[in-house]
């Protein structure tokens, strides 16, 4: 008798866009019937996520003796060659050749194919369309739509475009039947998802805005709960503040691309937005929306950045009035211009991210505080853990079913996450 086949092994680094085209992939790997491989979906956004890339395909190598690698995403768009030389490593796909059915089929049966090229890995900037790929249902509990992909902006520290493609959005009816599905099969939260999201609409007809596709999918579809992952402020349509400020079932939870608090250094990242800007979009959607909670994205040790500066950014979490950051020390990534900036020196940059993050959980402790003895809404993620529509993460002292709405008053908190 033969042996049963082994399913291919997943393992998924960076970004919750990756995540999603991993759930896209095992459904393409299942339907070429392919078997005893190990499938890496790389991340590029840092020089140590490309580390950390190739730590993760050796560990997988050693426990998967006999497997086929398989590395892609990001990191393999932007360096394929520096993947293709590892000896563990049997292919290198593309991130616009993971998403096609025949790149599978032809890794899982390449003699018949005829496909047996170790690196597959295409001109991204060619690519126009990312519409051939929506899943139903990645997420246990929420459910995670990506309405579009790449980005057209070139900051000095991003690699991101070079590994992802220019800008291109999934057209808003194609998004609102998927929706529309999602809550059949009893999803009560959505969230929106992309690398760029407030230039989703810029390649379609008409030119359509973020705040259009939200409306509209407020509109046409009974989605309790809608959210909306990280945008760019300064991109922020007025459609989009216009739902934010009378849609309850737009979440009030924002998470920006800030990256810093000094405009010089904004400057120098090619960012389109300055210190002042950001500091107003908060104060104005605040003023629209008063339980909105913001997080950041926020890079310590930008090259040239001196102590000054770099209070700036500290300054800014408290004049933006930010309660979740998430926090990146520097850097460089091969190829792009901040990697042939004067750079910052490797402790200080260490001693910078550790200050923003305490600053982080200091921030976060006094929203906590705030919550107790109120009673809010919660997506329950497992018996006994769900979020808040401002995506505080809650602990429940009793089971809970789970994937539903629950009406909970929060007790008190243990300086992380509330309790219920």
């Amino acid at each position: 008798m033969n042996a049963p086949q082994k399913p291919p092994v997943f393992a998924t680094l960076g970004c919750r866009l990756n995540a999603y085209e991993t759930e896209a992939m095992k459904d393409l790997a299942a339907a070429a019937g392919l078997s005893g491989a190990v499938i890496v979906n790389t991340c590029a956004v840092t020089g140590e996520a490309v580390r950390k890339a190739k730590q993760e395909i050796r560990r997988l190598s050693r426990e998967n003796p006999g497997a086929a690698i398989i590395v892609t995403g990001c990191a393999a768009q932007t360096e394929p060659e520096t993947f293709a030389a590892m000896p563990e490593v049997a292919r290198v796909v593309g991130n616009h050749e993971k998403m096609q059915a025949e790149t599978w089929r032809g890794i899982a049966a390449p003699d018949l194919i005829g496909v047996t090229e170790k690196v597959q890995v295409d001109d991204i900037m060619s690519v126009r369309e990312t519409a051939g790929h929506l899943i139903d249902g990645f997420g246990r509990h929420r459910a995670y739509v990506q309405v579009q992909n790449g980005c057209d902006h070139r900051c000095t520290f991003c690699i991101i475009p070079f590994g992802r493609g220019n800008s291109r959005s999934v057209p808003a009816g194609v998004v609102v039947e998927q929706i529309n599905r999602l809550v059949d099969r009893g999803f009560n939260e959505v969230v929106l998802t992309g690398v760029d999201l407030t230039s989703w609409g810029a390649d379609l007809p008409g030119e359509p805005r973020l705040g259009d596709l939200v409306r509209r999918i407020l509109k046409l579809t009974s989605v309790p709960r809608l959210r909306i992952s990280s945008i760019d402020s300064i991109e922020a349509d007025p459609a989009l503040i216009q739902a934010i400020a009378t849609e309850p079932r737009l979440m009030p939870h924002l998470h920006l691309s800030l990256q810093a608090g000094d405009d010089l250094i904004l400057k120098r990242m090619k960012r389109r937005h300055l210190r002042d800007d950001a500091i107003r979009f908060c104060a104005e959607v605040r003023a629209l929306r008063p339980d909105m909670v913001f997080g950041a994205d926020i890079i310590a040790g930008f090259p040239t950045e001196t102590e000054a500066m770099f209070q700036r950014s500290l300054d800014l979490v408290q004049d933006c009035g930010l309660t979740f950051l998430h926090v990146f020390p520097f850097s460089p990534r091969k190829g792009t211009p901040a990697a042939r900036m004067p750079q910052v020196r490797g402790p200080e940059i260490k001693e910078r991210a550790a200050r923003l993050r305490a600053l982080g959980d200091r921030v976060l402790v006094t929203h906590l505080a705030d919550q107790v003895g109120r009673t809010h809404r919660v997506l329950t993620e497992g018996p006994r853990l769900g979020r808040t529509e401002q995506f505080t993460e809650v602990a429940f002292a009793a089971d809970q079913p789970e994937g539903s709405l629950r009406d909970v008053r929060i007790v008190g908190h243990d300086g992380s996450r509330l309790h219920a």
